[in-house]
């Protein structure tokens, strides 16, 4: 199973990234628990994924983390704990 790819992300996907950040109000202290749960190195399916958090949920595939959706948004792919 991969890992999550922190370095070097397509320069696209990062601005999309930071868009939706914005758009949708990701706290501060959000960011600080996705960073946290970073840190671990967590492994990802190949397919989509999802991880919710108490004020967000990040969505990604494979190694990619593709947008973060608020909550009562919908997530697509398999759930992690």
């Amino acid at each position: 199973m991969p890992k999550i790819l922190r370095k070097d992300l397509p320069e696209a996907l990062l601005r999309h990234l930071l868009t939706r950040m914005r758009q949708r109000n990701i706290s501060h202290e959000q960011l600080i628990l996705f960073a946290r749960w970073l840190d671990t190195e967590p492994e990802v399916p190949d397919d989509k994924w999802f991880k919710k958090f108490s004020g967000m949920t990040v969505c990604g595939e494979g190694e990619l983390i593709k947008t973060f959706l608020q909550p009562g948004q919908i997530a697509t792919g398999e759930e992690l704990n």
